[in-house]
């Protein structure tokens, strides 16, 4: 008996079908066109990164417990990229000389952290990248809080269903030295705690306190913190001390159109953060957790070259996304079926009916949507009783070919994003959102499928400069 090779993808990573790649296709093509909308452009990097740009300012969690290594030929230290962040800074650093600023820039790559997957947490996720680079006005904030608001939005997110939660690392430094009195060396692992706090038992918290080596009055004074409102961090330190910070005057002067809550235990774990934090939080009590996050990092490009070059952007990660939409019954149903069949109903007609196919497909429903120029629509045919065709070129058309006796049937596919959602399993019939049109003509019979949209384009939106 022959031993097979397990079928199983390698722990922590996911196989995508193609019903599963329509889902996500759906809900980050609509993110693109939001995104783009907003003025940024898509860019890419190495998969592989030297370890050093993570030990340097990622953590020690990341950088010892997490991090993917390998150890090339040349004996150089090499890392699977964990997270984007640091190799968009390397990138800004390696071209400050030819790029206008601010800059805006976005991608969506896949990273890996060896960690125990779990709801949630996988070792392989997508993310999605959003950065805005040589700005240090509070002006920046506010685009990617508009942003956030409006890609959560699009797809089809109230904005009851989550939370846009923000703090700054200035104002809690500075009331970790006047309020705790914590020595500048204490402050990080202060930090590590705070960001903690909730997902541990307060005993726990008040122990590690204990454990940096914080006196019974420090810890009471850092746990108040924790209770604390924006008021009350001026409060302890007066405006002088907080005229500085973003978040203060996004919140004072209502700078964002879109809630907004200050929270104290926002702080996040990656040490490049400088000043303002945040993450977007489910308030489903199904799912009450952290969605997303990211924040300020003005020196990070500072290990690359001696120029600064402020930056504040945010991680979006497909495993959380995917379910905070999912649990708010609003994650889009696969949609693989083609748009258009044509069926030829004898031998003869066969050549007709691929003609009239390709015409179907040279009309370019599957075109440029935008985001550059137009791209050819994509082909693909199945014979013999084949099923239904699978996606092909992003973007474009797709096609089958079905024998049926002794006829045939081709299949057109509209642009990929616009198809209905779908019940899995229903037929055509069934679902009030799905209609069929059939025409006959001269032994060809063309049946389109039209389809209510699952979401709507974003509108058209100029580009703010922070």
């Amino acid at each position: 008996m022959a031993d097979f090779l397990n079928t199983a993808p390698y722990r922590g990573t996911r196989d995508f079908l193609p019903e599963e790649m329509s889902v996500r296709l759906q809900v980050f093509e609509t993110l693109y066109r939001v995104i783009e909308t907003f003025g940024f452009q898509r860019y890419d990097g190495p998969i592989l990164e030297p370890v050093e740009i993570y030990e340097a300012k990622s953590g020690v969690e990341l950088a010892e417990k997490q991090l993917y290594q390998l150890t090339d030929k040349a004996g150089r230290r090499l890392a699977l990229r964990p997270e984007m962040t640091p190799s968009v800074a390397r990138m800004i650093a390696a071209n400050a000389g030819r790029l206008h600023f601010p800059v805006r820039w976005y991608s969506h790559p896949n990273c890996h952290r060896y960690e125990k997957p779990q709801r949630g947490r996988v070792r392989e996720h997508w993310q999605i990248n959003v950065d805005i680079f040589g700005s240090e006005s509070a002006e920046a904030e506010v685009e990617i809080f508009a942003l956030i608001h409006a890609m959560l939005g699009a797809l089809g997110a109230p904005r009851s269903a989550y939370e846009l939660r923000v703090n700054d690392r200035v104002l809690m430094l500075g009331a970790l030295t006047r309020h705790a009195s914590v020595a500048p060396e204490l402050q990080k692992g202060v930090l590590t705690v705070l960001d903690r706090w909730e997902k541990a038992p307060e005993e726990t918290s008040l122990g590690q306190l204990a454990a940096l080596g914080l006196t019974p009055a420090q810890i009471d004074r850092v746990a108040s913190l924790t209770r604390l409102d924006l008021d009350g961090f001026l409060a302890l330190l007066g405006d002088e001390e907080a005229r500085g910070s973003p978040v203060l005057r996004i919140m004072r002067e209502g700078l964002l159109d879109g809630p907004i809550r200050f929270h104290p235990l926002i702080v996040r774990g990656l040490d490049y953060y400088t000043s303002t934090v945040f993450e977007v939080f489910d308030v489903s009590p199904e799912n009450r957790r952290s969605i997303f996050g990211g924040g300020r990092y003005d020196n990070l490009t500072e290990l690359f070259s001696k120029q600064r070059i402020p930056g504040i952007g945010f991680g979006m990660g497909d495993v959380t996304l995917l379910d905070f939409l999912a649990g708010h019954g609003i994650l889009p149903k696969p949609d693989v079926d083609p748009q258009v069949l044509v069926i030829s109903q004898d031998e003869a007609l066969r050549r007709a009916a691929r003609e009239t196919a390709a015409a179907l497909r040279r009309q370019g429903r599957g075109g440029a949507r935008g985001r550059g120029a137009a791209r050819p629509p994509a082909l693909g045919a199945e014979r013999g009783g084949a099923g239904r065709p699978g996606r092909g070129h992003p973007g474009g058309a797709r096609a089958a070919l079905r024998s049926r006796g002794h006829g045939c049937a081709h299949g057109v596919a509209a642009e990929r994003g616009r198809g209905a959602r779908k019940r899995t399993g229903a037929a055509d019939g069934d679902d009030p959102r799905r209609r069929l049109r059939r025409h006959t003509r001269g032994g060809l019979v063309l049946i389109f499928r039209e389809a209510e949209p699952w979401c709507r384009r974003a509108p058209a939106r100029g580009r703010p400069s922070p």
